[in-house]
């Protein structure tokens, strides 16, 4: 067994780059891991550089240098976003307190209807078994309510702390625009000279990453916008706060779209019933779930989209449990690291050219 892992060891590692690359992965892999949280605002700073890198770079070929362009830049895009938050969180706040006031109105409406169902198909459902999930549905709802009730001094502190992000992200994001050159340099003069195949993985991995975040954005707005607007004409409730969870589900690749089909399945019910105005609302949820995943994730993402759904989903599944909301934003980046890892490993049939060329 010593002698099979052995030989397996020095024919993976024998090449110098190789041990690099390794030895890159885990460490990177270890800082995020175990230093995940205290590198939250970094994280985030890094995302918003690369979603702004492009602007700047605009900038600068009209002739504004480095620092005026990351500071016009940086300063519509915290004008942007303020603005869209004034505009857009209240009208989400007040529907997301008027869905929790409406919740006990709609749970008893369901318990009513489940109610009925033995009754229609005596043969199919169980009157206890309706019961039960009634009950469960109910115990849910209270232990979540009495969650809201109890978030108060963890709320302020995590008010403080998105206070202290607020001043902190801007700051880097600034400085990472500003002295991008001078970063990378500073980064490289630190890693080890054999380092061909870590530069050709991260060649390939830095576009993938610039491409996916921007993609991602413009996904997420486009997705929301247009639920927004097909929400709003079928005068849906909760039109906004639905729009924000559908624009937001594309984060989960299959997952999310999947997951926040319920809530507006279950606020059209509520509003219609199994009506035609109901039947429409899903028809037009179906016509955008299927332009984005059909047209705009291959528009958007054309490399990433050769990687297999099962591949995907095992990412999101692994990489979310493993670091959380940014193993999930990241999933389809780190799949294809691992997948560019895989295909700049040098294998046999190329250690055994290289050695012919070097005999001749």
């Amino acid at each position: 067994m010593l002698d099979v892992f052995s030989r397996w060891y020095k024919d993976r590692f024998s090449d110098p780059h190789a041990v690099t690359l390794t030895i890159l992965l885990v460490f990177g892999f270890s800082v995020v891991f175990f230093f995940g949280s205290l590198l939250a605002p970094l994280l985030a700073a890094i995302v918003i550089a690369y979603l702004l890198d492009w602007p700047v770079s605009s900038l600068q070929r009209w002739g504004v240098n480095r620092t005026g362009a990351a500071i016009i830049v940086l300063l519509a895009f915290v004008g942007f976003t303020v603005l869209a938050l004034l505009g857009l969180v209240p009208t989400v706040v007040k529907q997301g307190a008027n869905f929790i006031r409406e919740l006990p109105y709609m749970l008893n409406q369901t318990q009513g209807y489940l109610l009925t169902l033995p009754e229609k198909y005596p043969e199919m459902v169980d009157a206890e078994m309706v019961s039960t999930l009634v009950d469960n549905v109910r115990d849910k709802l209270i232990s979540s309510g009495e969650a809201i009730v109890s978030f108060s001094l963890g709320s302020l502190i995590n008010i403080a702390a998105l206070l202290v992000y607020c001043i902190l992200v801007p700051l880097l994001v600034f400085f990472m625009l500003k002295d991008k050159t001078e970063l990378t340099q500073s980064v490289t003069r630190f890693l080890p000279e054999n380092r061909q195949l870590a530069t050709q993985v991260w060649v390939e991995m830095n576009s993938q990453i610039i491409n996916y975040i921007r993609g991602k954005v413009v996904e997420i707005l486009i997705v929301g916008s247009v639920s927004y607007v097909a929400f709003a004409v079928l005068d849906l409730r909760y039109s906004a706060l639905l729009a924000v969870l559908v624009g937001l589900s594309v984060l989960i690749p299959f997952i999310g779209a999947a997951a926040v089909t319920v809530p507006v399945a279950l606020v059209g019910v509520f509003q219609w019933g199994f009506t035609s105005e109901f039947l429409y609302l899903m028809i037009a949820y179906g016509v955008i779930q299927a332009l984005d995943g059909n047209v705009l994730v291959p528009v958007l993402f054309s490399e990433a989209v050769n990687l297999h759904p099962v591949a995907i989903i095992v990412a999101v599944l692994v990489f979310g449990g493993v670091w959380g909301f940014w193993g999930i934003f990241f999933a389809i980046p780190l799949a294809t690291l691992v997948k560019a890892v895989v295909n700049a490993w040098p294998s046999d049939k190329a250690k055994a050219a290289e050695s012919l060329a070097s005999a001749e």
